[in-house]
C-alpha cells in the first residue's frame, strides 16, 4: 500500500486553484461559477489519481502473490491488467457521458460548469470504487 503522505504531496504538486467568489456566484456571474466547478473537479481528479496509485499497487501485489498458483492454461488477464482496462473504459465513459450532460446548455456559458459538475460527481464515485477494490479481500 502507498504511504499516507502520497495524497497530500499530489495535492501540493499541481498548480494553484482559482479562488471561488461566492458573491459573484450568488449574483449569477457565470465565469466564477465555471471556474469553481472546474476547481472542484480538479480536486476530485487529484484524489482519484492518488487512490489510483494505491489500488494499482494492491492489484500488482495480488498478481505477484497469485502467480505461483496460476494454472498454466489460465490466459485471462490479471488483477492489474483488468484494472487498467476498466479504468481506460471508465475514463472514456465519463468524458462522453459528461459531454452529453453539458449539452443541456449546449453552446451556452453554463455548459462548462455542467460538464465539470458531472465529471466531479462521477470521479468521486470512481475514487470510492477504486478504494473498495483495494480494500476488498482477494
Amino acid at each position: 500500500m502507498m504511504p499516507a503522505l502520497v495524497f497530500p504531496l499530489l495535492l501540493q504538486a499541481a498548480e494553484p486553484l482559482p479562488e471561488c467568489d461566492e458573491k459573484a456566484a450568488e449574483m449569477g456571474v457565470q465565469q466564477p461559477m465555471n471556474q469553481c466547478a472546474q476547481r472542484d473537479f480538479v480536486i476530485a481528479d487529484r484524489k482519484l489519481n492518488a487512490q489510483w496509485q494505491i489500488t494499482v499497487a494492491v492489484m500488482k501485489a495480488r498478481d505477484e502473490a497469485y502467480a505461483p498458483y496460476r494454472d498454466a492454461g489460465d490466459t485471462r488477464p490479471g488483477w492489474f491488467e483488468s484494472l487498467r482496462e476498466a479504468q481506460r473504459a471508465w475514463l472514456a465513459f465519463r468524458d462522453a457521458h459528461c459531454r452529453i450532460d453539458g449539452y443541456t446548455a449546449r453552446g451556452g456559458s453554463m455548459e462548462p460548469m455542467l460538464v465539470s459538475f458531472c465529471k466531479r460527481a462521477l470521479t468521486e464515485q470512481r475514487t470510492q470504487q477504486l478504494k473498495e477494490l483495494a480494500e476488498s479481500p482477494e
